[in-house]
């Protein structure tokens, strides 16, 4: 009963710790100590929750709880007397309901969106603004956060304590810019956003393969940047692009969770309303594009080519490798070499795509990357060299952290 109750706890952890953050820095405006109080709840929910049982409405004990402590902090402080008497207002007023406590608003008043924009402050590095947003928002440890950035594990938690510090000092405001500022600091928020949706979508640690509160979050933010900023081409295909992305949730994973691959889903299970959507996005985009796409609009265009297959035989994989070579040339990595080398082998035989894998070796940051190794045990199948594919294959396993994933893997060595 305990292991079952801190599973639950875990769970409830993962998706409202970014909204609990998101409220807490409205009412004492610094995410660090929104954080603390935040664990803090945390932490009273591992005491008494396998005593008591999980509440009826979880989030809303941890909001309360953390509003608590929230008062008894600014009570320390008689500077902050005005607010204490606001804080206790709102916790008298309030009833022990989640929709009341940690209400969604899609408006420009979104805590979360807010939250957003403090974390992407231009007073931090474009790695701090990631990796912060991502601990905040998207709920992830920094062992997740590391392995999204291919960097090691200390790199991540020296950057997150230090923008949180260099928040504090700035005394960042808590709130959604307005004009120029709001399109200096729009790159990196969409670079946040995206990689929220991405944890959700192919979780990187784990029991699942997908965490759908994740996409749910980025999605919505999406959507929201896309009213806040209706001229930015790149806001619409990144929109597109995780409408498109999203459509195939259902159909990602089969009975027990286990993971389902792109050539073997069931389209007719895939989500209609979100590919014209997405389809619908990605068009508005490419009408505001001046001369050259971003990267996110020719991201949308490549997921649009699978949307628009009805079978996987009918997939345009010329067009897509076409796109990913745009793709390389405006925003080059080795993930989107990679994913190039995917193209270019369902385009022209896994020949074409073994060769640029094999020049992706050399790349340090795809060392320990799992999908390098697990991509190239895929084409020495398709190849006929089934002992060095099995190799690549335990070799990716072993490196993923996440379980559904690790099984597939393992399952396509014993295939091989």
């Amino acid at each position: 009963m305990a292991t079952d109750t801190h599973r639950a706890i875990e769970a409830v952890w993962r998706i409202e710790s970014p909204r609990l953050i998101a409220g807490l820095t409205r009412l004492v405006r610094d995410v660090g100590v929104a954080e603390e109080l935040a664990q803090d709840a945390l932490v009273a929910a591992l005491e008494q929750w396998p005593a008591d049982g999980v509440p009826r409405n979880p989030g809303a004990w941890l909001m309360t709880t953390a509003k608590r402590r929230a008062i008894d902090q600014i009570r320390r402080n008689e500077t902050f007397q005005r607010k204490v008497e606001e804080v206790g207002r709102e916790l008298e007023e309030a009833t022990p309901d989640i929709g009341a406590l940690v209400a969604e608003d899609d408006g420009i008043g979104d805590d979360l969106l807010r939250l957003v924009f403090v974390a992407c402050h231009p007073v931090l590095s474009m790695e701090a603004r990631t990796a912060l947003t991502l601990r905040l928002l998207g709920g992830l440890t920094t062992d997740e956060i590391a392995r999204a950035f291919l960097v090691p594990e200390p790199t991540i938690a020296q950057r997150i304590v230090r923008a949180k510090k260099t928040l504090a000092k700035a005394q960042v405001p808590f709130e959604v810019p307005q004009g120029d500022e709001l399109a200096a600091r729009l790159s990196s928020v969409l670079e946040v956003v995206y990689l929220i949706f991405n944890e959700g979508y192919s979780a990187t640690a784990g029991d699942d393969w997908m965490r759908p509160a994740l996409c749910e979050d980025a999605l919505r933010l999406g959507r929201v940047l896309a009213r806040l900023a209706p001229r930015e081409p790149e806001v619409h295909g990144l929109v597109a692009l995780m409408e498109i992305q999203a459509s195939r949730a259902a159909a990602r994973t089969g009975p027990g969770g286990e993971p389902i691959l792109l050539a073997d889903q069931n389209r007719a299970r895939w989500d209609q309303l979100l590919i014209r959507r997405g389809l619908a996005a990605l068009s508005k985009a490419e009408t505001l594009v001046d001369e050259t796409p971003g990267p996110y609009v020719l991201q949308a265009a490549i997921t649009a080519c699978h949307a628009r297959a009805r079978r996987f035989d009918d997939t345009d994989w010329v067009r897509i490798a076409e796109l990913y070579e745009r793709l390389a040339a405006t925003k080059p990595s080795p993930v989107v070499e990679l994913n190039r080398a995917v193209a270019l082998s369902m385009a022209y035989g896994p020949e074409a795509g073994l060769a640029l894998l094999d020049q992706l070796l050399a790349f340090p940051t795809l060392q320990n990357y799992h999908l390098l190794p697990a991509t190239r045990g895929d084409f020495l199948v398709k190849l006929g060299r089934h002992t060095e594919a099995r190799a690549e294959f335990e070799r990716a396993a072993s490196l993923t952290r996440n379980e559904r994933e690790r099984a597939l893997l393992h399952a396509r060595a014993a295939a091989c």
